[in-house]
């Protein structure tokens, strides 16, 4: 069974989140490494939300550790949300929860006054 090549988009939110979405793997982590280096960052930073990942392996870990490479280089804070489990150990494995921002998962919770 061949597996499909789910290409991963990047996606700015209204809210100035940038959304994450498709699968994470060898052949689509380039073109997202291209996209880290345009991020720019909102009022706090940038935010990156990963609940829409389907699927990762290694490659998506290490377009995280290269977006947020670029960010620190730019003196920007970027930070992931909504982790996937599957990357989340992969993290955890690495030894690179330092390294990254993470922020716990939460529930689109900015509805402010």
């Amino acid at each position: 069974m061949a597996h499909s090549s789910g290409a991963a988009v990047l996606q700015q939110q209204a809210s100035g989140r940038l959304l994450l979405q498709g699968e994470l793997s060898f052949s689509s982590v380039p073109e997202l490494l291209n996209e880290g280096k345009r991020l720019r960052p909102g009022s706090s930073g940038v935010l990156v939300d990963l609940q829409g990942v389907t699927r990762t392996d290694s490659a998506g870990l290490a377009l995280m550790v290269e977006w947020a490479r670029n960010a620190r280089a730019q003196g920007v804070d970027i930070t992931f949300v909504n982790i996937p489990q599957q990357m989340m150990a992969l993290i955890r494995l690495s030894g690179l929860e330092e390294v990254l921002s993470l922020a716990p998962a939460t529930p689109s919770a900015e509805k402010g006054a």
